[in-house]
């Protein structure tokens, strides 16, 4: 079995579906996960607004495939992504898929790549339909990965602006998934080990992501709903090394 940061991963990006400015934090975040061996992006590369990607495609080392409209109103680049997946698929080269569009009609691809054993990281954004979402083993969202590119006194009010469009509310209905989801692995005192909690917690809600509630990681995002959790950080024989442990509050 391959330890995760070793997996090789292919990467299809739909041009018509997501913005180029994403693209340096998408493969970033890409890279958490694995290794980016197949890096293709699909679209008509004759239409003009298609010209930001070229600088994009030159720093990240990703191949551009044309694919004409062969009939207006029609999306051939989904049916050109398809294909090239099932036969880098059948190629038995790669662990995994990663699939950037926010496009619901890679929904079907997604679940025959899971059927197969592959593991299916999604890149969208918040538009994206449910159902693609929830057909990936994790969805994450491209608002998340934006970065500032202004200076100074801009680039700290880019970034509140950015921040307070993309961050999303604890809700009652996150806390209760915390809540079942922390009972589900507890032992019989009720704690829980973040690591699992967090696990299970992708493994119910795909798009689930501290970042989304302005967090950079679980542990604080816990910490800031003290009325709801106890919080225990246990030592380790290496002492900079702390494992957390949670208990739903009776």
């Amino acid at each position: 079995m391959e330890a995760k940061q070793d997996l090789k991963l292919a990467v299809i990006i739909d041009a018509d579906n997501v913005p180029s400015e994403n693209v340096k934090g998408m493969m970033e975040e890409i890279a958490k996960y694995g290794i980016p061996t197949f890096k293709r992006i699909y679209g008509d590369w004759t239409k003009p607004n298609l010209a930001s990607w070229k600088k994009v495609l030159l720093e990240n080392a990703i191949t551009p495939i044309q694919q004409y409209e062969y009939t207006t109103g029609k999306n051939s680049t989904d049916s050109a992504m398809i294909i090239d997946a099932m036969d880098i698929l059948y190629t038995g080269k790669v662990d995994g898929f990663c699939i950037v569009s926010s496009d619901s009609d890679f929904t079907r691809l997604a679940t025959r790549l899971r059927e197969s054993g592959m593991k299916v990281l999604g890149f969208g954004e918040k538009k994206t339909p449910n159902p693609f979402i929830v057909a990936c083993d994790k969805f994450i969202y491209l608002e998340i990965l934006k970065r500032p590119i202004s200076a100074g006194k801009q680039k700290t009010e880019n970034s509140q602006k950015a921040k307070h469009e993309t961050v999303k509310q604890i809700n009652s209905e996150i806390i209760s998934l915390i809540t079942s989801t922390v009972n589900d692995v507890a032992d019989e005192d009720g704690w829980a080990f973040l690591g699992d909690v967090g696990n299970l917690l992708i493994k119910k809600m795909p798009d689930f992501d501290p970042r989304n509630y302005g967090f950079e990681k679980l542990t604080p995002l816990i910490k800031s709903l003290k009325s709801n959790f106890d919080i225990d950080e246990r030592t380790t024989e290496r002492a900079s090394i702390k494992l957390v442990y949670i208990k739903t509050k009776k």
